[in-house]
């Protein structure tokens, strides 16, 4: 029994001395239930809603209350125009528009039926079906309060919905950008990291960091060949994309294909980074592979970022797949031009030059 239990404190002190296995252990556990318990919602909250008022009166001022009103609506901007509201929709700063026609409370007077339009972002159908219900049930709420003041009676509110960018409501439109996001972050984190932690399980490192070369560039010129393959693997996902899922290409190909290469390149140094912190290749597949959870539900692949408490919103920033998920969904669904992606490749091009900085600065030139 006495060397029973030497052997089981013998495991304890092992585990306990590793910090990447208590790491899994006892962290891990508690980032999934918080993420699922506490971020992860299927419910949409915080609708960004633009009014467009072309009526200007007594009815349309308090329906635009009612809205401001919900819990899961938010007055985020009041445009003056329609090409306004169309540049806000690019700039991603709305989630949807409601139009009010002109003569709206002259139309409720004389008892016809008063239009309202109403514009969702459809490159993401299921949230922006969602999100249309939400302002469908604000509007027949207001109608009762509307005939309580005596405006007018025997009117209807007739919404006009228009989805746009995705009139049909295919689903292909929202996940295919956002898996081409975790496919590239996946292959290419693990890729990098595997390939040079088995130069230094097998003894090789030395000899590389020993040629003439600097060992900067040596690490560099092992990071071109996977950047080549996942280059390779960029044009087969665009291909099936397009011809067998036929998900368009509504914006630059150019642009699509400069963020997209700045995004490997932050995927290729971010697992230099998990091999300057591990020493075998088990671990750094499996460091690798606990990116899988941040790239699903902090990027908006799967739950929309405005539904999440701020805590996490401010979280997901530093996670690579929000923004060139965001990016991609502008550029191939909303056919949005360069200038609106400029945010999303200046956060990236920053994330690559401090992942290149720290991972170069941690690599150890004598093993």
């Amino acid at each position: 029994m006495r060397r029973f239990i030497s052997f089981v404190h013998k495991e304890f002190c092992h585990i306990l001395r590793d910090w990447r296995t208590m790491l899994i252990l006892l962290v891990y556990p508690v980032v999934l239930i918080v993420l699922f318990g506490y971020a992860v919602t299927t419910e949409v909250k915080n609708v960004r809603v633009a009014v467009l008022d072309l009526s200007h009166d007594a009815v349309t001022s308090k329906i635009c209350g009612h809205i401001a009103a919900s819990r899961y609506l938010v007055m985020a901007a009041a445009p003056h125009s329609r090409p306004e509201v169309e540049t806000m929709f690019r700039r991603g700063d709305i989630d949807v528009a409601v139009i009010f026609e002109s003569g709206f409370a002259d139309n409720i007077r004389h008892g016809g039926d008063a239009r309202v339009q109403i514009l969702a972002d459809g490159s993401e159908p299921n949230q922006a079906a969602v999100r249309v219900q939400y302002v469908e049930q604000v509007l027949a709420a207001a109608k009762s309060d509307v005939v309580g003041d005596a405006v007018g009676r025997g009117f209807t509110i007739v919404p006009v919905t228009r989805m746009l960018y995705n009139p049909q409501q295919k689903s292909e439109y929202n996940f295919v950008p956002g898996v081409i996001g975790m496919i590239l972050l996946l292959i290419c984190a693990m890729m990098s990291s595997i390939a040079i932690v088995r130069e230094k399980e097998s003894g090789t490192m030395e000899v590389l960091l020993a040629s003439p070369l600097p060992p900067a560039c040596i690490i560099l010129a092992k990071l071109v060949p996977y950047f080549v393959i996942s280059c390779i693997n960029l044009a087969a996902i665009l291909l099936l994309a397009f011809y067998m899922l036929h998900v368009p290409m509504a914006g630059s190909l150019i642009c699509f294909l400069g963020v997209t290469l700045l995004y490997i390149l932050v995927s290729l140094t971010l697992g230099l980074l998990i091999s300057t912190l591990v020493s075998t290749q088990i671990a750094a597949m499996i460091l690798s592979l606990l990116l899988i959870v941040p790239t699903i539900y902090l990027s908006g692949l799967v739950f929309p970022l405005e539904s999440m408490p701020a805590v996490l919103r401010d979280i997901s920033a530093i996670v690579p797949a929000r923004w060139y998920i965001d990016a991609a969904r502008k550029l191939m669904i909303q056919g949005a031009d360069a200038v609106y992606v400029a945010a999303d490749a200046a956060v990236m091009a920053v994330m690559e030059a401090v992942l290149l900085g720290v991972s170069l600065k941690l690599f150890k030139v004598r093993l």
